[in-house]
């Protein structure tokens, strides 16, 4: 199979050329767009979630020998989860080269947190199909750069967190609403604001209402550290 120019370049970008380059076109494949012949990423996604977190629960049982399960947890949470997923896809331009429905291209998709996290578990799963858990790893640990290193304090809870930045400046605590619900009953996105007192906000997207307000929190906190 010959890749399109998008996804041939895009194997630069993640420092990964396949042997197997179909992988490569199903790992990009939304299931809006799927069909018969052209199958969806959805399986991939589901094996790339366990490969990813073999991966982090191994760096971070390297890099701290000394820290209890109680310690880790929260750190492997931090760095698994959709939302770190979606931004480690952002830093490699991954929406570009997602294939989608028209639905889906009309509505954003290809900005959603939710699928840009599940493509980038997809992709993880491709390599590792393609060229086994050495290639995963290298590739994972490469894109994850620095985050395994700091982890302790990207590692607290967002809204949290949050929360203690508006009390410890006099305001009343950040409140969530939200602003759209979109997808069928099984599989809802959710998108929710979180705005603090003074008007500034930020919104985040999720499969479930606690983790979009996760997300809006999270993306609240880096506007606020910019």
């Amino acid at each position: 199979m010959k890749l399109s120019r998008e996804l041939d370049a895009f194997q630069d970008r993640i420092g990964h050329r396949f042997a197997r380059p179909d992988l490569l076109v199903r790992a990009m494949t939304h299931a809006s767009i799927a069909s018969d012949t052209r199958p969806d990423n959805q399986r991939l996604e589901f094996l790339g979630d366990r490969v990813l977190g073999l991966v982090m629960a191994e760096a971070l049982m390297g890099s701290d020998k000394e820290a209890a399960e109680g310690q880790l947890a929260p750190r492997f949470n931090a760095l698994v989860r959709k939302e770190t997923c979606a931004e480690v896809a952002r830093e490699i331009d991954l929406g570009a080269v997602l294939k989608l429905g028209k639905s889906e291209q009309v509505t954003g998709g290809r900005r959603k947190m939710a699928l840009l996290g599940d493509a980038m578990e997809a992709l993880i799963a491709a390599v590792y199909r393609d060229a086994g858990l050495d290639a995963a790893r290298a590739m994972v640990l490469r894109l994850w750069g620095d985050r395994v290193a700091r982890v302790e304090s990207d590692a607290r809870d967002p809204k949290t967190a949050l929360q203690e930045w508006a009390q410890a400046r006099g305001m009343k605590p950040p409140v969530y609403a939200v602003a759209d619900r979109s997808g069928p009953d099984h599989a809802p996105v959710f998108r929710i604001r979180a705005e603090l007192a003074d008007g500034r906000g930020a919104e985040g997207e999720a499969p479930s209402k606690r983790a979009a307000e996760q997300a809006a929190a999270s993306a609240l906190l880096a506007e606020l550290d910019g």
